[in-house]
């Protein structure tokens, strides 16, 4: 399917849907994945490392866990959850800066042909200068560590305050590089960044770093040419959907590819969105449903619903997960799991069904900040309490 059959599809996916009161039905509970790890200093990414081709499916696959103040690690893990030890993967602590709770290494993403390419991508914001850097390093041999000294620097952008920087990255199911960056920071988008096409902050953008590492003299990614915005005069060409305000992990549903979006809100709503092609999202007309400054700057298209809101006696901070795709609970398939970071509320909506679905209620856990999932598609969460926990059935002892 191509982008742009892709985004009518997950449009109709995307109708507007009330938010209602949780469902307090648990489809799973917690408990701590690697107990045997030592406590992590505010662990904010964790998943698998794509595998060779022709790898077996049920063989023990490298994964990746990494600390917000700029170190990964590395360790196998079988299809039952045990982990082998951990080894250092990649420390670039010395350059990255953590003065905001929002600053550090804030995202990872491994190239589908890493096995091959050795091509590993990282965002992470600059130390000395107020700054977020998007790099690719390459690791010769995955039985060893990142080459840190092999940095070459995609791009960078000029961050006005010390917070919203958003970061996620991850690769889509058309092997292009999606990045999601904040407004800005501040309270308010005071730049009004979320609607303006000469900025990418407050945007989803989409680029293209190709199969390989580009020769010397070469652009260091390419914009691909279905891009929404390619054409418009005055328009960052790298710009997918925009009027984001915070988008704070997101991920692809591996079922059809819907791009679920966690966007932290403002003053009373947090929201879920589901990113399509040329999206506005509404930051800062619109904070979820709710009007915020009607008379603010407004940029292409129709403001796109929220799927999911939840108010401020809920949460303050959403944190995006994944709509669960794996084996071991069956109650969870084909949900949608996210949490808030300060509430430690955790929720699970069904992606398919009524438009009066509701979310049901999953254990809290303490400062949820990213959510990841295994080689077989088993979910996890980081706590910034420095730990990992896996969920699992909820009848499982």
């Amino acid at each position: 399917m191509n982008a742009r059959a892709l985004g009518a599809a997950l449009l109709a996916l995307a109708a507007p849907l009330t938010s209602a009161a949780p469902n307090e039905t648990a489809l799973a509970r917690l408990e701590r994945a690697f107990p045997e790890q030592p406590r992590w200093q505010r662990p904010l990414w964790f998943g698998a490392v794509p595998a060779a081709e022709g790898a077996a499916a049920d063989a023990p696959r490298l994964h990746v866990l990494a600390e917000q103040h700029g170190v990964a690690h590395a360790f196998e893990l079988d299809a039952r959850g045990v982990a082998g030890a951990p080894r250092e993967l990649l420390d670039i602590a010395s350059r990255t800066c953590r003065v905001g709770n929002e600053e550090g290494l804030l995202g990872l993403a491994f190239h589908p042909g890493v096995a091959a390419n050795g091509r590993v991508f990282v965002h992470y914001s600059v130390r000395g200068a107020q700054k977020g850097r998007l790099s690719e390093f390459r690791w010769p041999k995955q039985d060893g560590a990142i080459d840190a000294s092999s940095e070459r620097i995609l791009t960078e952008i000029e961050q006005p305050y010390r917070n919203h920087n958003g970061g996620e990255i991850v690769f889509g199911p058309d092997g292009c590089l999606y990045w999601g960056l904040g407004d800005g920071g501040a309270a308010g988008d005071p730049q009004q960044n979320g609607q303006s096409m000469s900025t990418w902050l407050g945007k989803i953008l989409r680029i293209d770093v190709g199969p390989t590492a580009p020769a010397a003299d070469a652009p260091a990614y390419l914009v691909p040419r279905d891009n929404p915005f390619v054409d418009r005069a005055g328009a960052r060409p790298e710009i997918w959907a925009l009027g984001l305000r915070n988008p704070w992990r997101f991920s692809f549903d591996p079922n059809g590819g819907a791009l679920w979006c966690g966007d932290v809100g403002q003053n009373a709503e947090e929201e879920i969105d589901v990113i399509v092609r040329g999206g506005n999202y509404g930051w800062r007309v619109r904070e979820g449903k709710r009007a915020y400054d009607a008379d603010a700057r407004r940029g292409p298209g129709e403001l796109v619903e929220p799927v999911i809101l939840y108010p401020r006696d809920q949460g303050w901070s959403v944190t995006g997960g994944f709509v669960y795709r794996g084996a071991k609970i069956a109650a969870l398939r084909g949900h949608y799991v996210y949490g808030d970071y300060v509430s430690g509320r955790q929720w699970a909506w069904p992606v398919e069904g009524k438009a009066d679905r509701v979310p049901l209620v999953l254990p809290k856990v303490d400062a949820p900040a990213s959510y990841g999932v295994d080689a077989w598609g088993e979910l996890y969460v980081c706590s910034f309490d420095g730990r990992i926990h896996r969920f699992v059935a909820a009848e499982a002892k």
